[in-house]
C-alpha cells in the first residue's frame, strides 16, 4: 500500500483500527463533556462558565499541538505516533487521581489537557489516513463508518459517568445543602472527588493495553504526501501552504463544526437544568441524547453517500437543518426544547464526514499538513462554550437567547463553506 496513485476500495484492515480508535477518541471527548455538571459539584464552582473550562482545556489542546503532531508523525512515522498518542492519553487519565487527591481544579483541567494533547496526536494521524485509504469521493463515507463508532462510544461514556459519577454528585448536593460547617462540606466535596479514581484508573489500564498490541500490529503505510498529485496537477507547482486557500476556510468551518458539536452535546446538560422542567433522566444523560440522534445522522451518511447525495449536498442538507432545530430550541419550553437541541445530534453529523475530506482534497504533498492546521479547527470546542458562558453568566442574557446567538452565526459560516467556500483557489 505504498503506491502513490488513489486507492480503488478502502482497506479492510486499517479501516477495523480506524473505527477501534475513533471509539477511544469518542469515549475520552464525551466522558469529558460528561464531567461539566460532575466539575462544577465537587470543585464547588460558582458559574456554569467556570465548569466549561473542562471544555475548553480539551479542545484548546488542538490549536495548540495539531502542527505539532504533524512534526512528531514526521519524525516517528503514523503507526508510532498512534501508539504514542494512547501513551499519552492513559498519563492523562492517571493524573485525574492525584487531581482528586489535592481537589485541585487546576490539576483536574491539566489532566485535561493532557488528554487532549493525546488525542491532538491521534486526530492528526487518523484522519487523512482514514480519508486516503479509499477513493476520496467516498471519504464521508468511511468517516461516517468511524463516526458511528465514535459516537457510539460517546454514548457509552455518559451513561457510564452518570451511574459511576453523577448519581453521587446528585447526592453530595442534597447532603452539602445540610452541612453544618465548612469542614464537613469539604470532606463531602472530598469524597465526591474520590470517585474520580476507578473509573479512570480502569481507562489508563485498557489505553496503555491497547498501545501494548497496536505497537506489534502491523498497518499498512500511505504516501500522504504523494496522494492526489495524479488528480491535481497544480499540486506540483504551488510551493506552500498558503496557495490553497479553501484549506485555511476549511478549518474554519471544522471550528464552527465542532463548536456546534459541543454546544449540542456538552452544554445540553446545563441548558436542560436552566429549563428545569426536564427529568432527571434526561438531564443526567443528555449528552447520549444528542449522540444518538448523530449516529442515526451517520447511518444516514453511510448508506447515502456518494451514491444518491454528494458530501457539499450533505452538508448543505444538515447546516439547513440545524438552522431550523436552533430556532425552534429557543421558541419552544421545557421538555421540547430539550428534544430539539438533542436533535441538533442528526443535523451536525454529517458535517465533520463531509468538511474534512473537502478541505484536504488536492492538496498533495501537503496533505499532512494541511490536516494538521484542520485538526487545529477542533479548538472551537474550547472557545464558543465560554463564549454563551459569557453571554449567559456575564451579559445576562437569556440563556436560549445565548444559545442561538452562539449557534445561528456557525451554521451561517457552515453554509458558505458548503456552498462557495470549498471551491476558493481551486482552477476547476
Amino acid at each position: 500500500m505504498n503506491s502513490t496513485q488513489p486507492q480503488s476500495r478502502t482497506a479492510i484492515f486499517p479501516m477495523v483500527i480506524c473505527c477501534a480508535l475513533f471509539f477511544i477518541l469518542g469515549f475520552v471527548t464525551w466522558a469529558n463533556g460528561s464531567l461539566i455538571p460532575f466539575a462544577k459539584k465537587a470543585f464547588d464552582l460558582e458559574t456554569d462558565l467556570q465548569a466549561y473550562l473542562v471544555t475548553f482545556a480539551s479542545y484548546i489542546a488542538y490549536f495548540f499541538l495539531a502542527i505539532p503532531s504533524s512534526w512528531i508523525l514526521k519524525k516517528i512515522g503514523f503507526h508510532n505516533g498512534l501508539v504514542w498518542s494512547l501513551v499519552i492519553l492513559a498519563i492523562g487519565s492517571l493524573l485525574f487521581i492525584p487531581a482528586a487527591e489535592k481537589s485541585s481544579y487546576g490539576l483536574f483541567l491539566t489532566a485535561i489537557f493532557v488528554q487532549g494533547s493525546g488525542m491532538a496526536l491521534l486526530q492528526t494521524a487518523v484522519n487523512p489516513y482514514l480519508s486516503i485509504i479509499g477513493p476520496i469521493d467516498s471519504a464521508a463515507q468511511r468517516i461516517s463508518i468511524a463516526g458511528f463508532c465514535n459516537k457510539t462510544a460517546g454514548m457509552v461514556a455518559p451513561i457510564v459517568l452518570s451511574t459511576l459519577l453523577l448519581k453521587g454528585a446528585n447526592a453530595a448536593e442534597a447532603r452539602l445543602a445540610q452541612a453544618a460547617s465548612e469542614a464537613e462540606k469539604q470532606t463531602i466535596l472530598d469524597e465526591l472527588l474520590r470517585q474520580l479514581h476507578a473509573p479512570y484508573i480502569a481507562l489508563a489500564v485498557v489505553l496503555a493495553l491497547f498501545a501494548i498490541v497496536l505497537k506489534f500490529v502491523k498497518l499498512p503505510e500511505v504516501n500522504m504526501e504523494e496522494e492526489e498529485v495524479s488528480e491535481n496537477s497544480a499540486a506540483n507547482v504551488k510551493k506552500t501552504i498558503f496557495s490553497y486557500p479553501h484549506l485555511f476556510l476549511g478549518a474554519l468551518a471544522i471550528f464552527f463544526c465542532v463548536a456546534v458539536e459541543v454546544m449540542a452535546g456538552d452544554i445540553i446538560g446545563t441548558y436542560a437544568r436552566e429549563l428545569g422542567t426536564v427529568p432527571h433522566v434526561f438531564r443526567d444523560n443528555a449528552t447520549a441524547f444528542t449522540l444518538g440522534f448523530m449516529l442515526v445522522g451517520y447511518l444516514i451518511g453511510i448508506i447515502t453517500i456518494p451514491r444518491f447525495i454528494s458530501q457539499q449536498a450533505a452538508l448543505r442538507i444538515c447546516t439547513s437543518v440545524g438552522i431550523v432545530f436552533t430556532a425552534l430550541s429557543v421558541f419552544t419550553s421545557g421538555v421540547i426544547s430539550f428534544w430539539f437541541v438533542a436533535l441538533l445530534g442528526l443535523a451536525n453529523s454529517l458535517m465533520w464526514p463531509a468538511i474534512f475530506p473537502l478541505g484536504i482534497k488536492g492538496l498533495g504533498k501537503f496533505t499532512k499538513t494541511g490536516s494538521a492546521i484542520m485538526i487545529m479547527g477542533i479548538a472551537g470546542g474550547a472557545i464558543w462554550p465560554l463564549v454563551y458562558g459569557f453571554m449567559k453568566d456575564k451579559l445576562h442574557i437569556d440563556f436560549q437567547h445565548a444559545f442561538l446567538y452562539a449557534m445561528l452565526p456557525a451554521y451561517l459560516y457552515i453554509v458558505y463553506f458548503a456552498s462557495a467556500g470549498h471551491k476558493v483557489g481551486k482552477s476547476h
